[in-house]
């Protein structure tokens, strides 16, 4: 009899979209390996298609909040049927970008200092006039991020987010972006990503040439090395599971190398850093897929 597995995607998140290319295009992978697949969209009746389906594994392949934060993991813990990707606890903590900030800067990895934020018509950090950035303390795929480049730039306006956003601000570290796959504790190798736009936005990293992916990065060992271990580190400190992505800034005017945050669940579509970088090492997507699936199944 096929291994049943339970694809969940989609969700309410800003990264709907993008969860559902995901599951798609995890949906192809496993039917290579012939597995017997459902792709549910995750509601109120998720338990009861749980419990029709009888999957031996669930693939969340869900993005942003509700989907890796924690929330669904909740959830699918009580099912007690294994599933893909970090669990409860290390989902929050990444999700959290203070947080895991806070936990990444303690285990010696640098992060950018956080400033202090004034909020009222206007955005804008209380001790500093240079370039930052302000985002939102939970959310994913570059949403919400506003970069104020200089002191002549007004601030931008809070309406620019929803009222219940928790934003963070940080000072913008010019360079050079860089990433990092780590798949079960071990690093793949790391990718510079460039683009025509102002940074890495979500148009850069899902429409197709919307980035330049340049793998492996063609950086000093040093730097290559370094971001590696770190990575694998970070993998460890939140307790993840399975695949995640470390995003990296690169100064290499002052040589100097930030961890701005970690990706617990990275996408899986055809522009997706994870898959390309998998086939770099010599992983197909099928491989992939199967080798996420049987991890947690052993971690069950």
């Amino acid at each position: 009899m096929k291994k049943k597995v339970l694809i969940i995607s989609g969700g309410i998140s800003k990264e709907r979209n993008i969860s559902l290319s995901t599951g798609k295009e995890v949906a192809k992978e496993l039917l290579k390996n012939g597995y017997k697949i459902k792709i549910n969209e995750p509601n109120n009746k998720l338990l009861e298609v749980i419990k029709s389906f009888k999957p031996k594994v669930i693939f969340n392949a869900l993005h942003g909040q509700f989907g890796e934060d924690g929330y669904i993991q909740t959830i699918l813990e009580t099912t007690k049927i294994p599933y893909t990707h970090s669990n409860v606890i290390a989902s929050a903590i990444a999700m959290d970008k203070l947080l895991a900030k806070t936990l990444m800067a303690g285990a010696g990895i640098m992060v950018p200092p956080t400033l202090a934020l004034n909020e009222d018509s206007h955005v804008y950090p209380e001790n500093s006039t240079g370039a930052h950035v302000i985002k939102p303390r939970n959310d994913g795929s570059s949403f919400g991020v506003v970069i104020v480049p200089d002191k002549k730039t007004p601030p931008p306006a809070r309406s620019i987010w929803p009222v219940d956003s928790q934003l963070i601000c940080e000072p913008y570290i010019p360079g050079r972006e860089l990433t990092v796959s780590v798949l079960d504790g071990t690093a793949l190798c790391v990718t510079e990503i460039t683009s025509k736009r102002e940074f890495y936005d979500f148009d850069a990293k899902y429409e197709i040439g919307g980035s330049t992916h340049i793998i492996p990065a063609k950086i000093p060992e040093a730097v290559n090395l370094k971001a590696c271990l770190w990575a694998e580190h970070a993998h460890r400190q939140l307790g993840c599971r399975g695949i995640i992505r470390a995003d990296y800034r690169w100064d290499n005017k002052s040589d100097q190398l930030f961890m701005l945050e970690v990706n617990t669940q990275p996408g899986m579509t055809a522009t997706s850093l994870v898959p390309e970088q998998a086939r770099f090492v010599g992983m197909s997507g099928e491989e992939l897929v199967n080798h996420l699936l049987e991890i947690a199944q052993c971690d069950d």
